[in-house]
């Protein structure tokens, strides 16, 4: 399917709102300041937000509107200058680095723009890697759920070099969710892909929300993209400044325009 920001597509099939299960993540007065003085720069200024369990949320804002230290915030990827981020009911805050690792490898997918897999190990090998390095047994029914739903089953044996763009960002959904992770952070996973094959991805992130309850949190500056979630939330000059349920592509670009994106 061929998705491009002036392309009309029936919207996607949402998870339902959750109404009694926790946040999967929570973020209270998130401040992060870099450089001192004159020269200090508020990435992020006062934000309070929770990401619901069993959705798929959109983050978007013009370029250095905080997009991208929210999510790395929240992933446990940078600290904050001052404010807390659970995940679940651990406050990140309060772990030591070694423990902060632990609770990324353990409890958090990733999938970037670039695909970040180990060159010399199939993708079978890639996906089960954060397992194996954390010495954790997966279930591999679920394993085997999550490839069928990518649809790598015929590819698990080649390596990187072997497999197209698509494919290897396909490996890379399926190991962010192989762990079955609290939540699953997803930064401009379609950056360096062509449109058709960015929107097979999406597919795929929203299939794992709607089919296998994953919860997702994604940064992307694409409108089309954003219409795959649940949820969008602006962000401008460090701060929440609009936060849509069901957006379309369409909602999504008027209100980037309005910011100035």
């Amino acid at each position: 399917m061929l998705a491009t920001a002036t392309t009309t597509l029936p919207s996607p099939a949402r998870a339902a709102r959750p109404v009694t299960t926790p946040p999967a993540a929570t973020v209270h007065d998130a401040v992060k300041v870099y450089g001192r003085g004159d020269n200090a720069v508020h990435a992020l200024d006062g934000v309070t937000v929770a990401f619901d369990t069993g959705r798929f949320t959109a983050i978007m804002g013009p370029s250095g509107s905080g997009k991208s230290t929210l999510l790395h915030a929240v992933a446990g990827l940078d600290r904050l200058t001052s404010g807390t981020v659970r995940i679940g009911p651990t406050d990140l805050s309060t772990l030591r680095d070694k423990d902060l690792t632990r609770l990324r490898r353990d409890r958090i997918g990733f999938v970037f723009q670039a695909f970040n897999l180990v060159p010399t190990l199939t993708a079978a090998e890639n996906i089960t890697l954060p397992a194996r390095l954390g010495h954790r047994r997966l279930d591999r029914r679920w394993v085997d759920q999550v490839i069928d739903t990518v649809g790598l089953r015929a590819r698990l044996g080649h390596r990187p070099a072997e497999l197209s763009g698509g494919q290897q960002q396909r490996v890379a959904v399926a190991r962010a969710l192989a762990g079955r992770p609290d939540i699953v952070f997803a930064d401009e996973p379609t950056g360096n892909l062509d449109s058709r094959t960015g929107a097979e991805i999406l597919s795929f992130l929203r299939s794992a929300v709607r089919d296998l309850g994953q919860t997702v949190v994604m940064v992307t500056h694409d409108p089309v993209a954003a219409s795959y979630a649940d949820r969008a939330l602006f962000l401008a000059d460090g701060r929440i400044v609009d936060d849509v349920d069901d957006p379309t592509a369409d909602d999504v670009l008027d209100r980037i325009r309005h910011l100035g994106g």
